[in-house]
């Protein structure tokens, strides 16, 4: 190591500021400790950096390194020589299997896209498809490096992918939904316009009132519609508003079932409190009791229970008598525009988004919801929320 200068006009300006604080009249002995830090300051400042530490071998990563390096990374890596698997790290293993040491990485991947980037034997990119499963959608990335080694990245884009379908599924379903009603009142008009001078008042009012529940339809369509973009627009807000959920649940019930009221049982087993929207907690419970009067037995009564769920949470349970759902709907019921029987479902005004709007709202307010059927029984969607005091 080679000697360092002393910092002479540092130590010089240090004595220099020494002298005139003697001037001033200050005591000796502080200016001689201050004069002393201040040159201990000018020493070590002065030293050298320390030495670079010493390369391994030739300079590179070792193959060792390089795997500890990639091990616990959540994408998978994989890195190759001269076209043989030699290093696959856990995530890499757990999506192409703990096999792929040690194997040609064209047989590892077995896609056409990426066999053929691997062959060309240049850095890129591919898109493959079904890697572990069959709507899996993988980006795989290839970067050479010396010796013959290259890493190949794999990036997961099928949830990208699944958002995009559900978009294109939405817009094609909402389309199909408002082109129905849009029709009939269209054909109704264009009946009326052209017989309006022969068409009997009877059925000229009959056609009058299809347009009218068309239109209603409509509206109500439109309505849901934008109900649901307004929650999800709000799902990541949380609610602030302090709510009497035994008072908002008796009101919206009986506001939904208006002259059918009296087939409603509501009992709450105490008061409860939650932190929530009230027009949303509202339109939760109006969706649900409309859903249980159409859909049980015109002679039963909808069952509606508010009841504590330990010391934490409350639980809204809606039940109807009617007939029931089979069990292999019961996964799908708050798909938007999914119907067990689409027919009956658009006889009654039904617009196929009133559980999805539940699903949404109830996710908003940190809550669980749950359905169960028994075909010839009846349904019951219970809705858990966490008390005022305890809402995360």
């Amino acid at each position: 190591m080679s000697e360092r200068p002393f910092p002479w006009h540092g130590f010089a300006l240090a004595i220099a500021t020494a002298i005139g604080l003697m001037v001033l009249g200050m005591p000796v002995l502080p200016i001689l400790l201050m004069l002393l830090v201040w040159a201990g300051s000018l020493w070590l400042v002065g030293a050298p950096p320390p030495p670079p530490a010493e390369k391994n071998g030739n300079g590179v990563i070792s193959r060792d390194t390089m795997g500890d390096l990639f091990e616990h990374s959540e994408a998978p890596v994989i890195v190759t020589d001269a076209g043989r698997v030699i290093i696959a790290n856990l995530a890499a293993r757990r999506l192409l299997g703990a096999h792929i040491l040690g194997q040609d990485v064209r047989m590892a991947l077995r896609q056409p896209e990426a066999v053929r980037l691997l062959e060309s034997g240049e850095d890129g990119v591919a898109v493959i498809r079904g890697i572990a499963r069959r709507r899996d959608i993988w980006r795989i990335a290839r970067k050479k490096m010396d010796g013959g080694l290259a890493i190949i990245e794999f990036v997961n884009r099928t949830a990208e992918a699944d958002i995009s379908r559900a978009h294109t599924d939405f817009v094609a379903n909402a389309s199909h939904e408002l082109r129905t009603p849009l029709a009939s009142i269209l054909g109704y008009v264009e009946t009326l316009r052209e017989d309006v001078d022969d068409l009997d008042p009877k059925m000229a009012d009959k056609f009058l009132g299809t347009i009218q529940k068309e239109g209603q339809r409509l509206q109500q369509l439109i309505s849901d519609l934008m109900s649901l973009s307004r929650i999800e627009a709000e799902k990541h807000d949380l609610p602030d508003e302090t709510i009497d959920l035994s008072k908002l649940v008796d009101r919206a019930a009986r506001d939904a079932a208006g002259d059918r009221a009296d087939r409603l049982d509501i009992e709450s087993h105490g008061d409860f409190s939650v932190t929530g929207d009230a027009q949303q907690l509202e339109q939760l419970v109006r969706n649900l009791v409309d859903n249980g009067l159409k859909y049980g037995a015109a002679d039963q009564q909808v069952t509606i229970r508010l009841q504590p769920q330990g010391s934490k949470r409350v639980q809204l349970s809606v039940q109807d008598r009617g007939d029931g759902i089979p069990p292999e709907h019961l996964p799908h019921l708050t798909r938007r525009f999914y119907r067990t029987d689409p027919g009956r479902s658009r006889a009654s005004g039904g617009t196929g988004l009133g559980l999805a709007i539940v699903k949404h709202i109830v996710e908003r307010h940190r809550g669980r919801l749950a359905i169960e059927s028994t075909v010839g029984e009846g349904t019951r969607v219970k809705v858990t929320l966490p008390l005022a005091d305890q809402a995360e």
